[in-house]
């Protein structure tokens, strides 16, 4: 069983001036001559961890890690009602990562990530993909507004009780509509109570939908500080809310764009937030791609996804 590398600091970290008032944190850590890889992280809004860090080999990678726009160590903070989110959308985040990558000299990298990461680096790769050297993805989502409603809307019928109360959270002329749309404006109050309370709801959904799961622990979103947990929601409701800014189906339509990029993607059988049906289609369109299904993992992975990832990680330091 493949177990994650010792935990490693940064040998070089800094605040990359993005325009519109957004300063982006990023950090570099590993080989300074090993194979640059970028790790894009889920949410969106979640921000990196130390963690991330331990899934490469240090002597074989350049492993550069960044916070998106208002989250992590980013500023300003969506967590300040003051944070102007129209600066703050997909279309922006691709910039973001192609200015770091300007910035830290790297001609070509390999981009790892997960659930909404995978969204955001597939993205990337279809605009710039004679910059990616490879992709790792666990958790393969696109953003679809289908996906979009089936995690805030359809999983619901597996747990009517916990979705009745999501739907409480907001005004009751929303609770018939668009219950993200509804989520997204009280995340915009310049009331600190409202918008811990529909951080708390939103969060307290989250958790349910992966509360079957046989790994992870109880609240991966209700258990964050306040104002993470707030930046979390703020952003991702936001997001998800305009469909992520994306034509709807666009990366799976586009995926020809990836034609001789090597990738491995990894899916839990068991994720009832973002059903295999997202990876098996990409899957069918990217003939680059292997699919492997972990049978025991769901959204918060396993010790099986850690170990086929690392895997992964390990075969790809090899690939030019």
């Amino acid at each position: 069983m493949a177990e994650l590398y010792p935990p490693i600091e940064p040998y070089e970290q800094g605040m990359l001036d993005v325009g519109d008032g957004n300063l982006v944190h990023w950090e570099v850590c590993g080989n300074p001559r090993g194979k640059p890889a970028l790790v894009v992280h889920g949410g969106p809004g979640s921000g990196c961890n130390p963690r991330m860090r331990r899934y490469f080999d240090p002597d074989a990678y350049r492993v550069v890690l960044f916070d998106q726009r208002g989250c992590g160590r980013s500023t300003p903070h969506a967590a300040d009602p003051a944070a102007d989110m129209r600066h703050n959308t997909t279309g922006h985040l691709l910039a973001d990562m192609e200015q770091l990558r300007e910035h830290l000299g790297i001609e070509r990298w390999l981009l790892y990530g997960g659930s909404w990461g995978s969204t955001l680096l597939l993205a990337y790769a279809e605009r710039h993909p004679e910059r990616v050297s490879g992709i790792v993805v666990n958790g393969v989502t696109t953003t679809r507004r289908r996906e979009i409603d089936w995690l805030y809307r359809g999983v619901g019928r597996f747990f009517p009780e916990q979705w009745h109360q999501f739907r409480l959270g907001v005004p009751e002329a929303d609770r018939a509509g668009d219950l993200v749309a509804a989520y997204a404006r009280l995340m915009e109050s310049e009331d600190r109570a409202v918008r811990e309370k529909a951080a708390v709801d939103w969060c307290r959904w989250e958790d349910a939908v992966l509360s079957l799961e046989p790994n992870g622990g109880p609240d991966p979103y209700g258990g964050r500080p306040s104002d993470e947990r707030i930046a979390l929601v703020r952003i991702a409701a936001h997001y998800f809310a305009h469909g992520a800014w994306l034509e709807e189906g666009v990366l799976l339509r586009e995926a020809g764009r990836l034609k001789g990029i090597p990738g491995a993607l990894f899916h839990g059988r068991l994720d009832l937030s973002t059903p295999l049906e997202t990876p098996w289609e990409l899957s069918r369109v990217w003939s680059d791609a292997e699919l492997v299904v972990v049978d025991d993992s769901g959204h918060k992975g396993s010790a099986t996804m850690r170990d086929r990832v690392i895997g992964a990680l390990e075969r790809f330091r090899y690939t030019e």
